[in-house]
């Protein structure tokens, strides 16, 4: 027995000087040799791991060139400084019962350089079920302090898809996805009555959201004033919303949305307008059948600017903007989940609406998010699986192979 207490306090010492997981969370190493270089349409990348042994990293905020904060799903902020992944966390989310899936997105404020507010949606639970909502803290060193919640959706189910992306925009203001909470979406049956919640404006399902920095309502929103509508509605006709972007040259808000079976679609946001969902989608019920007797176009409803048949599960999005890949300026980047790639798209092409490009291909790994350094490198953070308790998450930096 004594021998046996020896070991298991040698494999706790150990697990804890090399950043090691216990109690059931299994590591693994990265897929492919770092660095790795990449043919790319005229030309070649370079993708280098900065991080591995990441619990499935959903989102990533940039404090400056030499630091990075990562979420891992869960509820475990961390962050990398140097390219040295620090082994305790920043802050750790309470699950609420929530287990593996305690923490969502990140963004930082567009004022963190002098008030340091770090933005988090996450899983909250209440008596009605689970809803989506939006803490902020302060971060202080390597501790975030003070996290309080700025919002909750009245978007409360037992299940269904939270989304939860949160971003804020060139006007100041936080922009936030909610799913469209379908928890019968995979019966075996049609049934669209919970999916209908992204038609009524009365409720946060299957919207996106506008809000204020301390989660209060903008008063130019586009519902603000009508009766029986929620003022921090900004689009509505919604399913699942990950990606959101501005465009560089245009300023238009850009979203990328999980259709069902196919009809994944990115849709320029207009203030007010209706998205179709679950009336109108190029997909289909998980059924097979059409999502409606009228499910290509309707009138009062956007068509999306891309969408993709079969699926992709699109899980974030970025317009490029930086000076180390000139080729890629202005070009939007997809990360696929389904087809295990990132998707670059580069618009006004010759002979061609636009053209598409599968990047990392080679790598066999799921792209939870992508961001922009501020030095103009592209990050990619990944996973192996959508569930599981591995530590198999990366942190990938793209660079020109040249350099």
């Amino acid at each position: 027995m004594r021998n046996m207490w020896t070991i298991v306090l040698m494999t706790a010492v150990a697990a804890a000087i090399l950043n090691l997981p216990i109690h059931g969370q299994q590591s693994a190493a990265p897929r492919f040799t770092s660095p790795r270089v990449l043919d790319v349409q005229g030309g070649k990348i370079r993708v280098t791991t900065v991080a591995t042994g990441l619990f499935h990293p959903w989102s990533m905020a940039f404090i400056d060139a030499r630091t990075l904060l990562v979420a891992e799903r869960n509820g475990k902020l961390r962050i990398i400084r140097d390219g040295v992944l620090s082994p305790a966390p920043v802050w750790t989310a309470a699950t609420t019962g929530q287990g593996n899936d305690a923490l969502h997105f990140i963004t930082l404020h567009p004022r963190f350089a002098e008030n340091g507010m770090v933005y988090m949606s996450y899983p909250k639970s209440g008596e009605r079920g689970v809803t989506l909502a939006v803490a902020r803290g302060h971060l202080r060193g390597t501790t975030l302090e003070n996290v309080q919640d700025i919002f909750v959706a009245d978007a409360w189910e037992t299940g269904g898809n939270l989304a939860g992306r949160i971003m804020f925009g060139p006007d100041g203001s936080l922009y936030v996805t909610i799913g469209d909470r379908d928890r019968i979406c995979c019966n075996g049956s049609d049934d669209n009555s919970l999916r209908m919640k992204a038609q009524d404006v009365g409720n946060h399902v299957g919207k996106t959201l506008r809000l204020r920095d301390d989660g209060s309502v903008p008063p130019d929103n586009p519902f603000v004033g009508r009766a029986s509508a929620k003022p921090e509605v900004f689009t509505y006709g919604h399913r699942n919303g990950y990606g959101l972007a501005f465009h560089p040259e245009t300023g238009e808000l850009w979203q990328a949305e999980i259709g069902p079976m196919g009809g994944d679609e990115v849709n320029i946001l207009i203030p007010g307008h209706n998205y179709g969902w679950p009336l109108v989608s190029t997909g289909r019920n998980y059924t097979g059948t059409l999502v409606s007797d009228q499910p290509w176009a309707r009138p009062g409803m956007d068509n999306p600017r891309i969408h993709w048949v079969p699926s992709i599960s699109p899980s974030s999005i970025i317009f490029y903007t930086g000076d180390k890949f000139p080729k890629w300026k202005n070009n939007l980047f997809v990360g696929a989940l389904t087809t295990r790639q990132v998707i670059r798209i580069a618009f006004n092409q010759p002979s061609q609406a636009e053209r598409r490009e599968g990047l990392l291909i080679p790598l066999d790994t799921r792209p939870r998010d992508i961001q922009q350094s501020p030095d103009g490198f592209i990050y990619v953070a990944t996973e192996q699986g959508s569930g599981g308790n591995t530590a198999d998450g990366t942190i990938l930096r793209l660079e020109p192979a040249d350099q």
